[in-house]
Order: C-alpha cells, then structure tokens, then sequence
C-alpha cells in the first residue's frame, strides 16, 4: 500500500501542475497535451502503471480492512469511542470509495470522452500560434494542429454540476493523501519521535497546496475569474459566466 501510494502521489502532484497551465497561454497546455499523446506506446506503459498501482492499492486496502475485522473477532465492540485518530484517518475507507468514483468520472470526461461535457474530438483542431518547449526542447511545432484540450477543459467546468463534484471530490483526496501519506512515512520506517512532527507538518501543508491548487482551477472557470482567451472555442461556447478575456497580442493568435 505505501509503495504503490508514493506512486500515485508522484502522478497527482505532476497531473495538478501539468493541469494549471490551464491560466496560461492555450499553447502551452494544448502543447502540453499534444505531448503526451505523441508518447505513443510509452504513454501506454505509464497509463498501465498508474493502473496497477490502484490495483495493488485497492487489494492493500480490503486486505488490510478484513485482517483488521478478523483479529478483533466475531464479538462487536460494546462501546465504540475515537480515542487519538485523526479526522482524516477515520474515513479512510469512505474517501477511498469516493475518490475511486472520482477516478472513474474523471477519465470517462476528459480521456475518453463518455463524461456529457464537449470533448476534445468534437471541438476544432487548434493551431499552434508558437511553437512549445519542453525544458528548452521543441516538442510540437509553430502552425501544427492539435487537439483544443484548452477549450475541453473551459467546457467542461462551466457545468455548475461538474464543478461542485469535482471541487467535493478533490476535498476528500487530500483528505485521503494528509493521512496517505503520514502513515506512509512510519510504513516505510522514515518517521520516528524526532522526526514525526516535521513530517506531519509537512504532509499537511502539501495536502492543503494540492487541494488550493486543485480547486482553483474549475472554481476560477465556474466563477468567471478565470476568462478564456478570445477566438478560442472555449469563449464561443462558455456563455455569460466566462465571457472571454482580451485578444492575445499575436494576431491570428487563434483559429
């Protein structure tokens, strides 16, 4: 369970910053996108990880739950009283379950396109107006059609609906991680009574950056904070509540 949750921690700390270029400039997300699909049979291999993990993670999870009803025995408790457990670990169980259905809604919307939002085969292919770098690399060309995953996302939280269970669900997988991850640290023999302290601190605070910054992103599109840039697909089709943002200074910047 603690091996396959470092895992999983590692992919959702990367997914949430590689998700808010979702502020910047439509190239740089749309880019970004295009070069993940382009991996081809490497994407495949880490999107089969990923899969493994929550695999090994789930029977971790039932295994433990049902060796845990079986060392108490057949007898229930008279009194059932929370002594020193933290809030977080108390529902371990109830926030995995959600997350899992949040897992599930997440890829059908955005990856397979099964989520009733618009979807990136249905929208207009998007031109690059320059080219994008990855770590000074060129990855995707000036001028190469892409996939508008910009105006998918845009789309996709202006539903009120998928907005508000996204915003639900994110709370109670930083739920999940603030105790995921603590009790990883002792799994792994890393935490004792110097360190423990500083640990939980800091498991805190990354918890709470990572629900800040998951939230941000379909509350500022709900909202109308957040504009999407004009002549994108995204500005044509949001409506009132995220009336476009100023013309990006490249002209012809979108098509």
């Amino acid at each position: 369970m603690a091996v396959s949750g470092i895992i999983l921690v590692i992919f959702v700390t990367g997914h949430l910053v590689g998700n808010l270029q979702i502020f910047a400039h439509p190239d740089k997300i749309n880019g970004y996108a295009h070069f993940l699909q382009s991996l081809g049979p490497a994407l495949w291999v880490v999107r089969l990880t990923l899969l493994a993990c929550v695999v090994v993670h789930v029977w971790a999870a039932v295994t433990l739950a049902v060796e845990n009803n079986q060392a108490r025995g057949p007898e229930k408790y008279g009194v059932n009283r929370w002594l020193a457990a933290a809030f977080a670990s108390r529902y371990m169980k109830h926030t995995g379950i959600v997350v899992g259905a949040f897992i599930i809604y997440h890829i059908a919307q955005f990856t397979v396109g099964y989520g009733g939002t618009p979807f990136k085969t249905s929208l207009d292919e998007y031109h690059m107006t320059q080219a994008f770098n990855l770590f000074g690399v060129p990855i995707v060309a000036q001028g190469a059609a892409v996939h508008d995953v910009y105006s998918m996302v845009y789309l996709g939280f202006s539903s009120a609906c998928v907005s508000i269970f996204y915003v639900v669900a994110i709370g109670l997988l930083s739920l999940h991680l603030w105790h995921g991850a603590d009790a990883m640290f002792q799994t792994l023999g890393v935490r004792n009574h110097k360190w423990a302290c500083c640990l939980r601190r800091a498991v805190g605070i990354f918890s709470l950056v990572y629900f800040l910054g998951s939230i941000v992103i379909p509350g500022a599109i709900l909202t109308g904070l957040a504009k999407p840039a004009a002549g994108t697909a995204a500005a044509a089709g949001c409506g009132a509540c995220c009336a476009p943002a100023k013309p990006a200074a490249t002209p012809n910047a979108h098509r």
